[in-house]
C-alpha cells in the first residue's frame, strides 16, 4: 500500500479548489503530468483523452464566454484550465497503441460503440489526470458548467475532438475553500452479493 501522506494527497484531503494563489505553473509540469496521466488503463489502449492546457490571457478570454456565469471568475483566476476532450476518432490511432490485435475493425463504422468507448475512456483518463496533477503537488477544480459546443467550436474546430470537462489546475488558495461535503457510507451505496 502506498504512504498515508500519499493516499492524504491523492484522497483524504484532495479537495475542489475555486481559489488560486498567483503562482504559475510550468511546462514542465504539465508534460510530468501527462506522462503520468497516460500510462494509467484504458480499455485497448484507446487513450482517447485529448488536452487543451489554457495558459495565455489570449486563450483564456477565447475560454471566457464559453463558462458558466459562476465559472468565470475562478477560471480566469487559475494559471492554468485543462480543456479535457476525447477524440471519436481514437480507433485510428489503435494499430500503433493496440498493436496485438486488429483493435481498429472492432469499431470502424460503429458509430454507437465509438462514442460510448471515447465517453468513457475519456472520462477515466480524465480523472487520471486529476490524480496525476494531484500527486506533482497541484490542486484541482474540475467542471462541467461551460458551453460544451461554444467550446468545441473555440477550440476544437475541424477536428474530431467533443469536450468533455474543465479543469483548474494549480496551486490552491484556502480561503476559497467550502466545508468539506459529506460522503456516503459504504453500506448506502454499496452492496456485497
Amino acid at each position: 500500500m502506498i504512504s498515508q501522506d500519499s493516499l492524504n494527497t491523492l484522497f483524504l484531503e484532495a479537495r475542489t479548489y475555486n481559489a488560486w494563489q498567483d503562482k504559475p505553473v510550468s511546462l514542465d509540469l504539465l508534460h510530468q503530468i501527462f506522462d503520468l496521466a497516460k500510462m494509467a488503463p484504458t480499455s485497448a489502449n484507446c487513450s482517447p483523452m485529448r488536452v487543451v492546457f489554457v495558459q495565455s490571457q489570449e486563450a483564456k478570454e477565447k475560454l471566457k464566454p464559453c463558462l458558466a456565469a459562476g465559472n468565470v471568475d475562478k477560471t480566469m483566476a487559475a494559471p492554468v484550465t485543462a480543456l479535457v476532450a476525447y477524440d471519436l476518432k481514437f480507433y485510428d490511432y489503435l494499430p500503433r497503441l493496440f498493436p496485438h490485435a486488429d483493435a481498429r475493425s472492432w469499431f470502424v463504422g460503429n458509430d454507437p460503440f465509438i462514442q460510448s468507448t471515447a465517453e468513457f475512456n475519456g472520462a477515466l483518463q480524465a480523472a487520471y489526470l486529476i490524480m496525476a496533477a494531484r500527486a506533482c503537488g497541484l490542486d484541482c477544480g474540475p467542471m462541467t458548467g461551460f458551453d460544451k459546443q461554444a467550446v468545441d467550436d473555440a477550440f476544437f474546430a475541424g477536428t474530431s475532438f467533443k469536450s468533455s470537462m474543465l479543469c483548474n489546475l494549480g496551486y490552491g488558495d484556502v480561503s476559497g475553500l467550502y466545508p468539506r461535503s459529506p460522503r456516503f457510507d459504504f453500506d448506502d451505496v454499496c452492496q456485497v452479493l
